[in-house]
């Protein structure tokens, strides 16, 4: 793999500069051509061609050297077919050098941008890197996979989150989603992520957990109301799991997110039944009862929690991503194996581009017993 790599990393290096030899060849092509042909017929014009084609396949540097080999291949033309001041040449030279001017400029204006763009990039990716820090791919019993798609993917932030964090008996896990796009989403991901890894092992249940982050995202959102018109109709849908190491369950507080997936054996199923609560931000609807359920989770099971842009993904005739019929198909696979098997079969469902952010969590229980309840912290 890395020898095919940089094979094609040597290619797309060598190619540019390959490239480049075509508006030269067309220069070449072009002036043979007009010298061949009768005065009456007017050819010239056809050289702007080469510096046009230029920045399509190389930068600034290049251009301005085919532009201007361009302009002086149209003087050496007027020069052997009647003089350069001669007939309609000047007007013809002075139109060609213009032309060629602009055509540097704009390829040095783009050259700017995609410099500009590339900076932007490379702060968004960081950025993400440090909103949504990997999850380790074991804690304690558990193995653990993700993937997240962001649906700007120039700017590869969005308002989903994930994150886990070992407990004294287990581990807690958090998966979300900010009703809203842009910096405010973001910052109350970050919000969120950050209060989540802060107190998720200072609360004995889901539900007191639930609840102090949601007066945390409710004080967030009151504090900006005034400086940030959509504020106010932000909020978070969130999915809190503990499990511990030393039983066969799994506890689980619901805040207005979809419910996962669980994969035993050869079946998929959602986990119906349990109970829901408004989503964080919205707390004062619930007066702090907040659900607290619990249900089997055995060695081999797997647990598949999403965002709804996965379960939302449309494709063109309009028909939503059927993700428990897809996994299905998957039910034998490592987390790994499975969130690639969902990230490849949702972007083709979805056409290559997704309306939505979506991220997907793939839990897999691999022991139990207080014998693994250190194996994997990080």
């Amino acid at each position: 793999m890395d020898v095919e790599q940089r094979s094609v990393g040597r290619w797309r290096w060598a190619r540019p500069g390959a490239l480049v030899l075509l508006p030269i060849a067309l220069v070449v092509v072009l002036t043979v051509a007009i010298l061949q042909s009768p005065a009456s017929t007017h050819l010239g014009p056809l050289l702007v061609i080469a510096p046009a084609l230029t920045p399509s396949i190389a930068g600034p540097r290049a251009t301005a050297v085919v532009a201007g080999l361009t302009v002086a291949v149209g003087v050496l033309i007027a020069a052997l077919r009647g003089g350069v001041t001669s007939g309609d040449h000047p007007a013809q030279l002075t139109a060609l050098a213009a032309l060629s001017i602009m055509i540097v400029f704009f390829a040095v204006v783009r050259e700017r941008r995609s410099r500009q763009l590339a900076r932007a990039q490379s702060v968004a990716e960081a950025a993400q890197r440090a909103l949504l820090r990997p999850i380790p791919e074991r804690i304690g019993s558990l193995q653990i996979a993700t993937v997240y798609l962001a649906a700007e993917y120039e700017a590869q932030i969005g308002g989903d989150l994930y994150t886990a964090t070992r407990t004294g008996s287990g581990a807690r896990m958090i998966v979300g989603d900010v009703r809203g796009k842009g910096l405010a989403a973001v910052g109350e991901s970050a919000l969120l992520l950050s209060a989540f890894r802060l107190v998720a092992a200072q609360h004995a249940t889901l539900p007191d957990l639930a609840s102090t982050l949601d007066r945390n995202v409710s004080r967030y959102l009151l504090d900006f109301v005034q400086t940030d018109s959509e504020t106010a109709e932000h909020f978070v849908t969130a999915l809190f799991l503990d499990i511990p190491d030393d039983a066969p369950v799994a506890h689980l507080t619901n805040c207005g997110h979809p419910l996962p997936l669980l994969l035993r054996e050869d079946r998929v199923s959602f986990l119906d039944g349990a109970g829901a609560a408004p989503p964080l931000g919205l707390g004062t609807l619930v007066a702090d009862d907040y659900p607290n359920d619990t249900f089997p989770f055995e060695v081999g099971d797997t647990l598949l929690l999403y965002t709804d842009g996965v379960v939302e993904a449309r494709d063109r005739a309009g028909t939503f991503y059927p993700l428990a019929e897809r996994v299905a198909r998957w039910t034998g696979c490592t987390p790994e194996a499975l969130v690639h098997h969902v990230r490849r079969d949702l972007l083709a469902h979805a056409g290559g581009r997704l309306g939505d952010d979506a991220a997907v969590v793939a839990i897999q229980r691999t022991a139990t017993g207080p014998g693994h309840g250190l194996h994997g912290l990080r």
